[in-house]
């Protein structure tokens, strides 16, 4: 198929580059130079205007959008919209809030642009084991049913899409997914600082290893804890070992699960778990805490959340 990536930092890099090699044809766009680069030299065509991107696709077009939540969503549709044709897709493939999905749906509605709220999951290219990711779509059925095949081609296995209904229904699971995550990652943070307070040394990756293979609680999260304990994690500060001093408490927070916490407590809906684990991401922020940094380096793991030097979290105020 012929279709259009727009955001071409980690995840839709790493689904460009799959995607060309299997045989698609890719229309990339990035606002930053050093990313449509990295795009061009693994085999996605690029162009440096936003605009130039709908004259390049055939009908009807397809777009998926990896970029931050928020303006930059409606800003881009900003430029694509007047340049689309009825029965066009435009997809945002990440982790926005869902009632802005709602909104942004009506809208292309009006045009007869079908708009396709997707969750992303999965980790990206550089985590071990990935093969591709899982996709939780909402929208208009018509608009999926184009989409489905290039989707399938770019999910983990056949079981990697899931339709989820009517908009905002993707965007809505994707986040209590994340919820969910948030909840395990704690747990395996807690585990690991209990295995180390222990009063024998004990061979953490060699544990984690172990309980991946057939235990209750084996999980591609424990199997990334293991790989962190080793190698110390993934990406730019993969020479760090994972409880050196040098690494920083600093946890990154993209604020999306406070969305499902509120949603939660306006709908009487007791989250204790997920609460407490978005409570513990601002507190690891400040305390040289063994499961802070075992939180960092999971997450890094997964999702390529960048790990910080110690001191650098002092240096954001």
């Amino acid at each position: 198929m012929l279709f259009s990536i727009i955001g071409l930092g980690r995840m839709g890099l790493s689904l460009g580059q799959l995607a060309v090699t299997q045989g698609h044809q890719v229309v990339g766009w990035d606002p930053v130079d050093s990313a449509r680069k990295s795009a061009a030299d693994v085999g996605l065509t690029t162009v440096e205007q936003l605009e130039d991107v709908p004259g390049l696709l055939d009908g009807p077009r397809i777009v998926l959008m990896w970029v931050p939540h928020g303006k930059v969503v409606d800003d881009n549709l900003d430029v694509l919209l007047p340049l689309f044709d009825r029965g066009d897709v435009i997809a945002d493939c990440g982790n926005s809030f869902w009632e802005d999905s709602r909104r942004r749906h009506d809208r292309l509605a009006e045009a007869g642009v079908h708009f396709l709220d997707i969750g992303t999951s999965g980790g990206i290219s550089d985590a071990p084991g990935w093969s591709g990711a899982a996709f939780m779509a909402g929208g208009p059925r018509d608009g999926f049913d184009v989409v489905a095949p290039l989707l399938e081609d770019l999910a983990v296995d056949s079981k990697g899409v899931f339709y989820a209904g009517p908009s905002p229904s993707g965007h809505f699971v994707k986040l209590v997914h994340n919820a969910i995550e948030f909840g395990m990652v704690q747990a395996i943070a807690e585990g690991v600082e209990m295995l180390k307070g222990f009063d024998h040394d004990l061979n953490l990756p060699a544990l984690f290893e172990h309980w991946n293979h057939g235990s209750v609680i084996r999980s591609w999260l424990v199997e990334l804890m293991g790989n962190a304990l080793t190698h110390g994690g993934i990406g730019p500060m993969s020479d760090i070992e994972p409880d050196a001093s040098n690494i920083s408490t600093y946890v990154e927070d993209t604020d999306e699960v406070k969305w499902v916490i509120h949603w939660a407590m306006d709908n009487d809906i007791p989250t204790p778990v997920t609460g407490m684990s978005q409570q513990m991401l601002m507190a690891y922020r400040d305390l040289d805490w063994p499961a802070a940094k075992s939180v960092a380096l999971l997450r890094n793991q997964y999702g390529g959340h960048a790990i910080h030097r110690a001191g650098e979290n002092e240096q954001r105020g």
